[in-house]
């Protein structure tokens, strides 16, 4: 049963009736338990557990340092390339928005990665706009040897590919596979990718998986939040991931949870993520899934960070730009979304080593 099979049926449930009837009694009950279930993860979204906020806040922490210790993992996005021959009405590098596109050379990624590299980050998440055309698989494979030259991990987050396609990137020095499948409601996943090869909506959902199969040492997903209801969306990417770390328990899998940030074009948000719902979200995929990897982006502002790190993230991007050969070069462009989170490298390393971390 791929995940796509176990999602229609998680699809049938009625949430709202069901948070209706979580009780205080029942949000303690979960947060006590070793082990939750299923049910317990949702208890742990619904409106009754905002109130026990601090006590999945205790218990979150103890559980990352029970799992992770005080490490903190470091990475930075490069992006190769914003050309792309979708049309996604909530991304700035989508093929109707009309600005200068940009691919890098190999010089010039390699330029890039010297630039990264030389702020001490060793991990790297190399990103593309979804075009066949200008970013084939070998374009991307020669990108990946080149950079894993210079950085100990190398991640790719670029359109979905076949299983045999991971497996040549895999074997080209790819450590990691980042795929969000947006939103998770597949009605209104047609509404927001309106045009391009990202409208295939299983394509998309089974990527993941494809990645495990293909020998990706580590794969993370997440829900774009603010695209549907947000206890709904975080529910079945907690669900995807339970599902890839039982059927592939040698894979280390992480969750994002990125909320929309202003971009080129008018699309609004469906649903408001405000910032208790956020540490909610974080909260019970960390209680759900203690074993779980939990990645935080420099979407998020500075200071929020700083306050979500003790509960449970064990992932950070720092230094980020989101331009097509923005540290190296330093041109006008067009970035994919707004950061919040504007601190160095340097800024960020220091942060974390004040306060007992260790990044890595």
């Amino acid at each position: 049963m791929t995940y796509y099979e176990e999602y229609t049926k998680l699809h049938q449930l009625s949430f709202d009736d069901f948070w209706k009837s979580v009780a205080p009694g029942d949000v303690a009950a979960a947060i006590d338990k070793d082990r939750l279930s299923r049910q317990d993860f949702l208890i742990l979204l619904s409106p009754a557990a905002r109130e026990f906020m601090d006590d999945m806040m205790r218990k979150a922490h103890r559980l990352t340092v029970q799992h992770f210790g005080n490490s903190m993992q470091l990475f930075t996005p490069l992006y190769l390339s914003d050309y792309c021959v979708n049309h996604c009405a909530y991304c700035s590098f989508s093929f109707v928005n009309q600005f200068p596109r940009k691919k890098l050379s190999l010089a010039q990624i390699e330029e890039e990665g010297e630039t990264i590299a030389r702020n001490g980050i060793r991990q790297i998440l190399i990103l593309t706009g979804e075009s066949r055309i200008q970013t084939p698989i070998d374009y991307i494979e020669s990108a990946v040897k080149s950079l894993k030259k210079i950085f100990s991990r190398v991640a790719i987050e670029i359109n979905p590919l076949d299983t045999d396609d991971y497996r040549r990137l895999v074997k080209a020095g790819v450590d990691g596979l980042c795929v969000y499948q947006e939103v998770y409601n597949e009605e209104l996943y047609k509404q927001v990718h309106i045009k391009g090869p990202k409208r295939d909506y299983l394509y998309r959902i089974n990527a993941p998986e494809r990645g495990c199969q293909a020998g990706m040492r580590s794969v993370n997903i997440g829900a774009l939040l603010g695209l549907d209801d947000w206890r709904k969306e975080a529910y079945f990417a907690g669900m995807h991931a339970f599902y890839l770390m039982n059927r592939y328990p040698s894979v280390e899998v992480s969750l994002s949870i990125p909320r929309l940030r202003p971009h080129i074009g008018d699309f609004q948000p469906r649903s408001h993520v405000t910032d208790p719902d956020l540490m909610q979200i974080l909260l019970a995929y960390r209680l759900f899934l203690p074993e779980a990897g939990l990645t935080l982006s420099t979407r998020e502002r500075a200071e929020f960070r700083n306050r979500l790190i003790r509960l449970g993230v064990t992932k950070m991007s720092a230094g980020v730009s989101t331009k097509v050969g923005g540290y190296s070069q330093k041109q006008d462009g067009i970035s994919q979304f707004e950061i919040s989170d504007e601190r160095s490298v340097g800024e960020i390393y220091d942060y974390l080593c004040r306060n007992g971390y260790q990044p890595q």
